[in-house]
């Protein structure tokens, strides 16, 4: 089973508290790290999660509030004084590439990798593809632009089988052809089935990251059937008006989302510094959606396990 880790660095919403720091992921695909937006002490809480700065290529940002993106500066400073090669890619707005950009001309001047921006906007895109995954940006409700992403891996290879392939004398150097589904035709001509020289493949696992959103239907309809969905949980019931004021959802809210988009786990986070136990965020949710785990700072998830 190839390796897919969700890391929580952060999971608080404004204001930093004692107990959370500002929004921060990172995403380990099979150990290249993916970093989904950028609060204060994303550099910190790295180093604490022992995650490598060396293995971060790709930062997405959903949009341009502090806690979502005030921890760039220092962390892609801090890259460059470790030395890190290769290229950091930031996929941002470009109003938020300008102002980085500047920043960053000014502060650090000499990097050790190359830094690009891939400008992105609030609409359904494809904004990366490697030969594992794609990643997907999709419009949420907010008080600025602001996106979702979405990530979905791509099909994996069949398991070959052993036993099968070494009594039908299958060269070693036709196995990569196997886990890519084709038949093996013997010297003699006979066709062996690929399902008689194989077994299934483990499941594409998708996950999708709804930072800072109030309850939206197009939210449901972009992450529709997806395995993982994090959706911010800012309030509990006793604060919907603040919820609405603000464009933000409740924890029941996002338990609505994850049933109607048909997702299978629902992870809270983006709790208002209000909130010293979560637990009333979480059981409120698990009325609409009992399949609701809270995010912490420090948590370490494996996606396949859905």
């Amino acid at each position: 089973m190839t390796q897919l880790d969700l890391n929580i660095l952060g999971c608080g919403s404004a204001t930093t508290t004692l107990q959370h720091m500002p929004s921060c992921q990172v995403l380990n695909v099979r150990g290249h790290l993916m970093m989904i937006d950028c609060g204060e002490g994303a550099q910190l809480a790295m180093l604490r999660m022992h995650l490598k700065m060396s293995r971060l290529n790709n930062i997405f940002i959903s949009h341009l509030h502090g806690d979502h993106c005030f921890g760039l500066l220092g962390l892609l400073s801090t890259m460059a004084l470790h030395n890190k090669g290769g290229t950091v890619t930031v996929h941002i707005f470009k109003d938020g590439a300008e102002l980085f950009g500047k920043m960053l001309d000014f502060f650090c001047r000499e990097r050790s990798y190359e830094l690009k921006f891939n400008i992105i906007e609030p609409r359904k895109a494809v904004i990366y593809e490697d030969n594992a995954i794609t990643v997907s940006t999709f419009p949420v409700t907010h008080r600025v632009p602001c996106v979702g992403f979405l990530f979905r891996e791509k099909n994996k290879l069949r398991h070959i089988n052993n036993d099968a392939c070494t009594s039908h004398n299958v060269p070693k150097h036709f196995l990569n052809s196997l886990r890519q589904g084709m038949d093996f035709v013997t010297p003699e001509g006979l066709v062996i089935p690929n399902a008689e020289l194989t077994t299934e493949p483990d499941p594409a696992i998708s996950y999708a990251y709804c930072g800072d959103s109030k309850y939206s239907k197009r939210v449901i309809n972009a992450v529709e059937g997806v395995d993982w969905i994090y959706h911010e949980a800012t309030y509990g019931d006793e604060n919907l008006k603040n919820a609405t004021k603000r464009y933000h959802s409740t924890a029941r809210h996002a338990a609505m989302v994850a049933r109607e988009a048909g997702a299978k786990r629902l992870i809270l986070g983006h709790y208002s510094s209000r909130y010293h136990d979560e637990n009333i965020l979480l059981n409120q949710a698990r009325e609409e959606f009992p399949s609701t785990i809270l995010a912490n700072e420090g948590l370490t998830i494996d996606l396949n396990k859905v």
